[in-house]
């Protein structure tokens, strides 16, 4: 493959991660009531009153945390300090440890519930926040959090985390994530960002503790969540690792095949390394299924009812982009480069608001937009777009085009 194209490719995204920095920057900080916005429209118009998730807040720490360790714009690392302390003053719970799930617009609960998916996003963030910063108390709140998590959620009997608590840590008995999932102890979901948060960690905080529980969760996804026949990921499970779903998220499949590798990586396992970087070839290809013609990736497919959901999201696409480029770093193999670069073209083709800035939050098969969906809201954050820009930035300008 051309050098130019890998070039052209680099500096593409670098212009728009800027430009999505500088939207969230422009229209989501809340002047009135401290921290963000809680939900903007595809028009740019801000609802002052709507909650305000952790979920957002932590991953615009994580996003501008990110990319001021890359481009030192001081600008991003106002907002990671804006951030930063609005988690710390209004989310975090000083009676009972860990983050508030929800807040109201001003500021206070709404709902303390502890999900573990929620609590995760948090370390994740504070350790991306304290590298850029050296603050003690992120350092503190991160391996806080984690001691909780290991506490109250890690199964000593079947390894893995169950799902959520009440706000004094005691198990929900509705477990779910959000009115789409399944009610189950277990899901790859909470498990895929767990392991994400602990690795970031790991790379400012070497416990031994945090290695093993990261061991643990490379060997859940060995045993329980990557199908050993279809290597699609499993979604939901029992505490005992029954499997309770028959759906495949293409997004998530593609997003696992870096994540775990880079877990891998953190904890500088030779063998795991070796082992993952096979896993990661093996879901990218299991990928590719749900490729559509356009380059876009569909949303999920139901191997029980055989029924695809012919959405195109935002977020698939821009793991699409970062995964299938690592594939290609692994194996050379200039197909998953071209997956990449298609995924690409698809955003800038169908879901890059051109006129307002940032992306849509998916299309139907037939390229109309998907109604009633957030431009930026309680789970659409700069994140997934954020972070594959910088991925993708770091490993060509950065790396030289070879795997971390």
């Amino acid at each position: 493959m051309n050098l130019a194209v890998l070039t052209t490719f680099a500096n593409e995204v670098e212009t728009e991660l800027h430009e999505l920095l500088r939207w969230w920057m422009k229209y989501t900080v809340d002047e009135e009531n401290g921290g963000f916005y809680g939900k903007i429209d595809n028009n740019n118009i801000s609802t002052p009153q709507a909650p305000k998730g952790l979920v957002l807040n932590a991953r615009i720490l994580y996003t501008f945390s990110s990319a001021y360790a890359l481009t030192k714009e001081p600008a991003y690392l106002n907002m990671a300090n804006r951030a930063f302390e609005y988690i710390s003053k209004h989310f975090l719970d000083t009676k009972y440890g860990g983050f508030y799930w929800s807040l109201t617009y001003a500021g206070d609960v709404l709902d303390g519930k502890k999900q573990i998916y929620g609590q995760a996003f948090a370390i994740y963030a504070l350790a991306e926040y304290y590298k850029i910063t050296a603050n003690t108390k992120a350092l503190s709140l991160a391996q806080g959090t984690f001691a909780l998590i290991e506490k109250y959620s890690f199964d000593p009997i079947y390894l893995g985390y169950l799902e959520a608590f009440s706000i004094d840590w005691k198990l929900q008995e509705d477990l779910r994530l959000s009115d789409k999932d399944q009610n189950e102890q277990k899901s790859m979901n909470t498990h895929l960002h767990v392991v994400e948060a602990y690795a970031n960690l790991y790379t400012v905080w070497p416990d031994e503790t945090l290695k093993t529980a990261i061991s643990n969760l490379l060997a859940n996804f060995k045993q329980h969540i990557i199908d050993q026949k279809t290597n699609h990921l499993h979604l939901f499970f029992t505490a005992n690792w029954e499997v309770k779903s028959t759906v495949t998220s293409f997004g998530h499949d593609i997003e696992a095949a870096w994540l775990l590798q880079e877990a891998a990586e953190s904890i500088a396992d030779e063998t795991e390394i070796s082992t993952f970087k096979t896993l990661a070839l093996q879901l990218s290809a299991a990928t590719k299924k749900g490729l559509a013609k356009n380059g876009g990736l569909w949303y999920e497919y139901d191997t029980a009812s055989n029924h695809w959901i012919k959405e195109m999201h935002w977020w698939p696409q821009a793991e699409a982009m970062v995964g299938f480029f690592y594939a290609f770093q692994l194996n050379g193999d200039e197909k998953y480069l071209k997956h990449s670069l298609h995924s690409w073209e698809f955003i800038k083709n169908y879901l890059k608001d051109k006129m307002n800035g940032e992306w849509y939050w998916g299309i139907h098969e037939d390229y109309s937009l998907l109604q009633g969906e957030d431009k930026a809201g309680f789970w659409k954050c700069p994140y997934h777009n954020g972070r594959a820009c910088l991925e993708i930035i770091k490993r060509i300008k950065l790396h030289g085009n070879h795997p971390q």
